[in-house]
């Protein structure tokens, strides 16, 4: 049993780890503290984008110690690897927006519930807007998304890491995650409940066009699958289990160490269903 209160987190001294993967938010960093005095890879899931300075801080102070995976990121990078992988078609990309619905049935137990209600009311969503960065609460952060049956969902934004990645890895103006916690499609068909993620692009083609994307996926278990895939290829990368060379010590996030591609194809192998919709000319949208 671990004890996040511990600095040894109450396990026995002569305990050995391959690594420290986080699935609840720790508040005191024992967690952390204990993957840098041990030198072990660490993962982290549960932190909002604006909560990440005390982990940053301490791979400064240490930073020769662990590979630190910042995995915060909406069900451990199961939106920002697909958007990546989609946005590799693109010259260009002007603009992403993410919709992540969460149905009222699946949001897991009381830490679930806990990461909602502190990521939701501790502060301010923060969003890229054509190129400035901003906090936005209330009606700035009021968001209406679309349901992958076509049925409008009240959402707002919501700040895990999926933005700032995403920021650094495609110079995109504009970027902002929204999240709805409702009734998912298959859920109105009277089935059980699903999670969805659905991505829109904008930018330009090889030719310089303009190019509006949208993709869909779907996972019919819920989110944790999902979640649960996106820890396990974090953990196989840290390792080196892949049967490539395991990174050194550094801050991460999982678009540095994963390929999209293989992320996507290993989402596809756990049960998720995709579709993409017909690229279409933006500007006669």
């Amino acid at each position: 049993m671990v004890d996040l209160h511990r600095a040894d987190l109450g396990l026995p001294a002569d305990a050995r780890f391959s690594a420290v993967v986080v699935f609840v938010k720790d508040e005191r960093l024992n967690t952390l503290k204990y993957a840098l005095h041990h030198r072990l890879p660490y993962i982290s899931t549960s932190s909002g984008s604006f909560e990440i300075a005390p982990e940053v801080s301490w791979h400064l102070r240490y930073p020769g110690r662990s590979p630190m995976l910042l995995a915060s990121h909406w069900l451990a990078g199961a939106a920002t690897l697909p958007a990546l992988h989609f946005a590799a078609a693109l010259s260009k990309v002007e603009r992403i927006g993410i919709f992540a619905l969460l149905d009222q049935h699946d949001m897991g137990g009381p830490a679930a519930a806990a990461d909602y209600e502190r990521l939701t009311t501790a502060a301010a969503a923060q969003i890229l807007e054509r190129g400035q960065w901003r906090w936005v609460r209330g009606e700035d952060a009021a968001s209406v998304g679309t349901s992958v049956d076509g049925t409008p969902v009240p959402g707002a934004a919501y700040s895990p890491m999926d933005v700032v990645s995403l920021a650094a890895a495609t110079d995109a103006h504009s970027i902002r995650l929204d999240m709805a916690l409702g009734e998912s499609a298959s859920r109105r068909r009277g089935e059980a409940f699903s999670t969805e993620i659905v991505l829109e692009l904008e930018g330009e083609d090889a030719d310089g066009r303009p190019l509006r994307q949208r993709h869909e996926l779907v996972h019919p278990q819920g989110q944790a699958p999902l979640t649960a895939l996106g820890i396990a290829l974090g953990v196989e990368r840290l390792l080196g289990l892949d049967g490539a060379a395991a990174p050194a010590p550094g801050l991460y996030t999982p678009d540095l160490l994963i390929d999209p591609a293989y992320f996507l194809r290993r989402m596809r192998e756990a049960g998720t269903q995709v579709r993409s919709l017909a690229v279409e000319d933006a500007a006669a949208a």
